[in-house]
């Protein structure tokens, strides 16, 4: 079996150097990246009826620090995604990322929050899932040990404070990761992606909320 994600992938976070390390992105992980920005780019496009687009990470404003971690996001906007709600994936040096993510640059936080409070859209993803407040950060925690009161604090701070974010999805472990060949990633990723599409259509609906009380003379925040 070949394994889809190697062990030189998650080493590229040990490279020390911005130079060095960007390269080793650039060598091993930004052509996985280009892969699965296209063929899921194609799933989401099948899945929402909307056409989706990639946004593989190039770390352009790092001059001295190197990325700790780096990904493919997917939107349906081709100029952008981080002022809607999203998903990626992506490497930290311990892991791979699946998710859903919602972050401070989003407009329309207060409704989407809201949104997911009075749905209470999370509650039914597997109890495998995590979630997480910052996407600057690796560690995430388990939703059935945040159970409902923390969930709900979770999103009230996404609600209420300016960089409150919502990420949320499944982690692969380093190890767990070598066990699979690209068939087994996919699927995993896709039986992901599958469960987390009810919550992004949620929000969409939040969004599309906030997008009508915010006209004004043609123009409106999305």
């Amino acid at each position: 079996m070949n394994p889809y994600w190697t062990e030189q992938d998650f080493e590229v976070f040990e490279t020390p150097g911005l130079e060095a390390r960007m390269e080793a992105l650039s060598s091993h992980v930004r052509p996985k990246f280009e892969s699965l920005g296209q063929d899921f780019s194609a799933y989401f496009s099948g899945e929402t009826g909307d056409e989706f687009f990639p946004h593989v990470a190039k770390h352009m404003r790092r001059t001295v620090n190197p990325p700790n971690d780096s990904w493919v996001a997917f939107a349906p906007y081709k100029r952008g995604y981080k002022a809607v709600p999203h998903f990626q994936i992506g490497l930290w040096e311990s892991h791979v990322f699946v998710i859903l993510a919602v972050i401070y640059e989003a407009p329309g936080k207060p409704q989407m929050a809201n949104q997911l409070i009075s749905t209470g859209a999370l509650a039914d993803l597997p109890a495998e899932f995590v979630v997480s407040g910052d996407h600057m950060k690796p560690e995430a925690e388990a939703i059935a040990s945040l159970g409902e009161e923390g969930i709900e604090k979770l999103l009230t701070r996404l609600r209420d404070v300016k960089k409150g974010e919502l990420v949320i999805g499944r982690h692969l472990a380093r190890a767990d990761a070598a066990a699979l060949d690209k068939d087994g990633f996919y699927a995993f990723a896709e039986e992901t992606f599958r469960e987390l599409l009810p919550v992004y259509r949620n929000l969409l609906q939040a969004n599309e909320k906030n997008r009508r009380s915010s006209l004004n003379g043609g123009f409106f925040i999305f």
